[in-house]
């Protein structure tokens, strides 16, 4: 029977590795593999739902928006994956 080190963090002494907690990023609990970052069902659909209604935003620049409320780059197709 073969061993293998799932954790590329060793220990004070070499070959033992040591067991990282990671926390859900929403409640702080330890979180579980099968919803890794998150502990539960519950929490990775919150920052779902966060996601889909634009909570979460990356920055960038503003976008001019011509009179009908479309972004410019939108309206000339480099919006759209069109080169």
């Amino acid at each position: 029977m073969r061993a293998r080190v799932l954790s590329s963090t060793l220990g004070a002494e070499e070959g033992k590795a040591v067991a990282e907690i990671h926390k859900c990023p929403l409640c702080g609990r330890a979180a579980t593999t099968r919803y890794r970052p998150f502990c539960t069902k519950r929490c990775a659909d919150l920052d779902l739902g966060r996601w889909l209604k634009g909570s979460y935003v990356i920055p960038g620049p503003e976008l001019e928006e011509d009179e009908d409320g479309i972004a410019m780059s939108e309206k000339n197709g480099s919006g759209n994956g069109q080169a």
